[in-house]
């Protein structure tokens, strides 16, 4: 059974896949579950009728697993592959479950802060996670420079 999938194109490059997260996210998990599908690129830019007819909010990425069910949502997907193709499984295990949830109120306190004191920046970076995970410079994207002051 092949599954289909439908994902942005590039912009101005309708046979070239674009930079949608989300759709990268499904095409990730079938590409690590090892589950054959079918990827239809969309041009966002020019919806096609029989796209329309799917995702009737134009949006990407949908998903049929062979049923002509179409699915939207990356994370209702995703989960929705998981329940079909099990194995490998890509679900968190419980004890970590937890990591990484509270990045999102730290980042919120950090936006918000009016006081460059006040270590809402300090619990968002931390200098020596930057130091280890520094890319070597021949692997850097020419004009790249880090956004965050060291």
């Amino acid at each position: 059974m092949t599954v289909e999938v439908c994902v942005k194109a590039a912009a101005g490059a309708p046979d070239t896949l674009g930079d949608c997260p989300f759709s990268q996210r499904v095409l990730l998990t079938l590409e690590e579950k090892k589950v054959p599908y079918e990827m239809k690129l969309v041009d966002l830019g020019n919806k096609p009728e029989w796209f329309l007819k799917i995702s009737p909010e134009g949006k990407v990425p949908v998903f049929n697993s062979g049923d002509d069910k179409w699915i939207a949502d990356s994370d209702v997907i995703t989960q929705v592959i998981e329940e079909k193709f099990p194995t490998p499984s890509l679900v968190t295990p419980p004890e970590y479950a937890s990591v990484g949830s509270k990045i999102f109120p730290s980042f919120v306190k950090f936006l918000k802060s009016k006081d460059a004191s006040d270590g809402s920046e300090k619990a968002l970076f931390s200098r020596e996670s930057f130091v280890k995970t520094k890319p070597a410079k021949e692997h850097l994207i020419a004009g790249w420079a880090p956004k965050v002051n060291a």
